[in-house]
């Protein structure tokens, strides 16, 4: 018998451009959702060099964020994190959508991205906004006693709607 989704009421949330001042935050989240994070100077690079950085804020917390670059026609969605508690609730989608129409801004025509096979969840959201898989990456990530593979996700940007 297939247990049907609870979807959990979207909150208000604020998204903004990501800051110096965020980076602790972003980082402790960052080590609390994953067992293999970025460091601090991964993102004050990702600052450094102008990349698309965006966190999202409730009530005045920061509980999410995105990275992307984007050049030479194409966007790289490199890091989106919603903290656990807040997961499904249409947070990830609204940040991953401001991120995808900040690439359109910029003039790119397609965004690609990694995901670990296992993360059911974040692969389920990037294919309902239309990525679809276009290859793997063998070895890609860290993993306990290893590596994992990642499935590399492309969507044609000029397929959105505006």
């Amino acid at each position: 018998m297939a247990v049907a989704r609870t979807e959990l009421p979207v909150p208000a949330v604020t998204l903004r451009a990501m800051t110096e001042a965020d980076v602790d935050a972003v980082v402790a989240l960052e080590h609390d959702s994953y067992p293999f994070p970025w460091s601090e100077g991964i993102f004050r690079d990702c600052l450094r060099v102008g990349y698309v950085c965006r966190v999202v804020e409730l009530d005045h917390e920061l509980i999410g964020y995105g990275v992307m670059s984007h050049g030479a026609g194409e966007a790289h969605i490199l890091n989106l994190c919603v903290r656990a508690a807040m997961r499904e609730r249409g947070i990830g989608r609204t940040l991953l959508r401001q991120l995808l129409d900040s690439a359109v801004d910029a003039g790119m025509d397609e965004a690609f991205l990694e995901v670990r096979p296992s993360n059911v969840a974040a692969i389920r959201l990037y294919q309902s906004l239309g990525f679809e898989p276009v290859g793997v990456r063998r070895g890609y990530y860290q993993a306990v006693g290893g590596r994992e593979d990642a499935t590399v996700l492309r969507l044609d940007l000029r397929s959105l709607s505006r």
